[in-house]
């Protein structure tokens, strides 16, 4: 009899653990299950912007494979951010990215805590009181603006040297969105990278007021390109500008150094050179933080402000795409090597010089460049602000 209640016990025991021991690996199981990822896009893969960020999310992918499931929202207007926002949430994501600029990421940041949120930065807000589950990010993008600047720099002396212009013909042309810090700095590195090679350059910048029109911005390039413009670059979310450059029946050419893809394909006999911000960096960070349940500020390699994280050429968060040597003037590799090799070294310094700016904002807020600004010292988000009296013109 005692041994048939030890068998019973026995067997009573054996299936207690093995009860435990299945709801150990079914919670292991759990834990290991994939992620949601989310992606709110303000358009689609047909414009650079868009399409240059959507790089970061299959990078993504094909890091992680079966630990993520992607979902994805494009073509979303600032104004209609909301619905898909609620959606991903509501449908589990862990981690929603967006480039956009609505206020409504950071709204819903607060009202859900347990959701990562992640947004491009923008001047408008302020790292220091975000919640400690939302974050802000982009490449010091002034860099790759300053580097594109010396290429185009290069071609403008070429032309001088072999005496299609004079000098003083040295113009180049700026399609830019709106007149926002993150606008205003990078077209001013361009221009001061062009200044760099060039010093009798100046620029013509005109605004579309928004940040994608085809149609627009092809009507404001081709302006610039009859008022006398050699060089069109772009702060635009189109390929409208090199499609310009590239149908431009000019003698001596017009040519178009591009943002966040390259334009060879559209534009190959007149694109020098493109530069983007990799967001690659950042996305895959940010990810593996959320899987491995880190603070993504601790996992993400950049310069970090909080919750709002930075990176410039050589931690890969800023690039130059498509150097195009069937065109570029001869020696600019070199004189790239030359610049690189002094933001490297940190000696190159490129908001500074003789210039004087004043903001577009408050004609009593003002700027000596002859003391170096230092931009994205505070944040990711650009903060210069000033426009170069003098060489640089805005026309409306």
């Amino acid at each position: 009899m005692k041994s048939k209640y030890f068998a019973t016990i026995l067997t009573s025991l054996l299936m207690l653990f093995l009860f435990w021991e299945g709801l150990y690996l079914v919670r292991e199981k759990g834990e290991d299950r994939p992620i949601k990822v989310g992606f709110i896009y303000e358009n689609d893969e047909s414009t650079p912007y868009t399409h240059n960020f959507i790089q970061a999310q299959i990078a993504m992918k094909e890091k992680y494979g079966d630990e993520v499931i992607v979902e994805a929202r494009s073509n979303v207007q600032e104004s209609e951010t909301e619905a898909p926002l609620k959606e991903l949430i509501k449908d589990g994501c862990a981690i929603i990215f967006t480039n956009s600029y609505s206020e409504n990421f950071l709204k819903y940041a607060r009202e859900y805590p347990n959701v990562q949120i992640c947004q491009v930065s923008s001047e408008e807000l302020d790292p220091s009181v975000y919640p400690s589950n939302y974050h802000t990010f982009k490449g010091e993008i002034y860099q790759g603006r300053y580097l594109s600047g010396i290429v185009a720099g290069m071609k403008l002396k070429e032309m001088i040297d072999d005496g299609l212009i004079r000098p003083e013909q040295a113009v180049v042309g700026y399609v830019a969105a709106f007149p926002n810090p993150e606008v205003i700095s990078g077209f001013t590195a361009f221009f001061l990278g062009i200044r760099s090679i060039v010093p009798e350059a100046t620029m013509k910048v005109k605004y579309t007021y928004i940040w994608s029109s085809f149609s627009l911005e092809r009507t404001v390039a081709n302006e610039l390109i009859d008022e006398g413009c050699l060089v069109i670059s772009q702060h635009c979310d189109t390929i409208a500008p090199a499609l310009a450059c590239e149908e431009a029946d000019k003698t001596p050419k017009v040519y178009h150094v591009g943002y966040n893809q390259s334009m060879l394909d559209v534009a190959p006999t007149t694109s020098l050179v493109c530069s983007r911000i990799n967001w690659e960096p950042y996305v895959v960070g940010a990810v593996g933080a959320v899987l491995k349940k880190q603070r993504i500020e601790k996992r993400v390699g950049g310069n970090v402000h909080g919750n709002d994280i930075s990176g410039g050429y050589f931690r890969d968060w800023v690039q130059l795409l498509d150097l195009n040597n069937a065109i570029a003037a001869e020696g600019t590799q070199a004189k790239l090597k030359e610049a690189l090799n002094a933001l490297h070294r940190g000696s190159l310094h490129v908001f500074y010089g003789d210039y004087f700016g004043v903001s577009p904002y408050d004609p009593n807020d003002t700027y000596d460049l002859r003391k170096e600004f230092i931009e994205n010292k505070k944040s990711s988000a650009p903060a210069f602000h000033y426009i170069l009296q003098d060489v640089i013109t805005i026309e409306e």
